[in-house]
């Protein structure tokens, strides 16, 4: 098998604040991690692995140069080999770009390490939450995909997938080449081990620019590929706590009610 994950650098939501005049995030002093779905998409790429291991595992990611960080997390836990697809115009991509972007430098990828049989994505980025990108890889490459992925294995000349659904959990069977994004699981992704962590600091990442791509359609990238424009961020009010009325017999509750609603000229 050969495996592609794609993952991305975000911001600790956990320690984000907001300006409360620019109503913006505020990134300084915000460390950066490993967006965890993608983990979870590379713990999934790992178990593969675990059982065949003559599987390879890839990853790639687009950003800029500190995203590497994030690539060389991916390498210490368990994936062989890192691309990292980084150029100022692509700066300002939506999903739609973000995903042809991503899609394109895939096809240039493979000219190196051969065909992938699946990619492997997070179910969404925790710092954008749309859940697009993946779907969209998939479209833009003409593969089948499997969304709310928990877990995979390869079954013959496909891959046997159990995904979340509504109602608890469904077992999909996906011939390969394919693409699956990765939920949260029952279990923890695992922890790099101190070799692979010591070899991944001294990692060489690869660099793929626009220029690399000399096929990329330059209407399709940037702000000027994205049809999706942000025009306004604001943080919601925080609402007041409530007032629970709780009297001796519901006739009397009824009546308190009324009565404070009256007070504040509702009814």
């Amino acid at each position: 098998m050969n495996i592609l994950v794609c993952v991305k650098q975000v911001p600790d939501t956990t320690e984000i604040q907001i300006d409360p005049v620019k109503n913006t995030l505020i990134r300084e002093g915000v460390p950066s991690i490993l967006n965890p779905f993608d983990g979870y998409a590379l713990e999934a790429a790992a178990r593969i692995k675990d059982a065949d291991p003559g599987t390879t595992i890839h990853v790639l990611s687009m950003g800029p140069e500190q995203a590497k960080a994030a690539l060389k997390d991916a390498l210490a836990i368990a994936a062989d080999t890192a691309w990292l697809v980084s150029d100022r115009v692509f700066g300002g991509s939506d999903t739609l770009a973000t995903s042809y972007i991503l899609s394109e430098t895939i096809k240039k990828i493979e000219e190196e390490a051969g065909p992938f049989d699946a990619i492997f994505c997070g179910k969404q980025a925790i710092d954008g939450d749309t859940a697009q990108v993946g779907p969209e890889i998939a479209e833009h490459l003409g593969y089948p995909q499997v969304t709310y992925g928990l877990s995979a294995e390869v079954d013959g000349g496909r891959l046997k997938v159990t995904k979340e659904t509504d109602d608890g959990q469904e077992i999909v069977g996906i011939p390969l080449p394919c693409l699956v994004t990765f939920t949260k699981p029952s279990y923890d992704p695992r922890f790099p081990t101190v070799k692979r962590k010591m070899a991944a600091n001294r990692a060489e990442i690869a660099v793929i620019t626009a220029e690399g791509l000399p096929g990329i359609n330059t209407e399709h990238i940037g702000l000027k590929g994205s049809p999706t424009k942000v025009r306004k961020t604001f943080v919601p009010q925080k609402k007041t706590g409530g007032v629970k009325i709780k009297e001796d017999t519901g006739e009397a509750s009824a009546k308190k009610l009324f009565a404070l609603l009256s007070d504040a000229n509702i009814v």
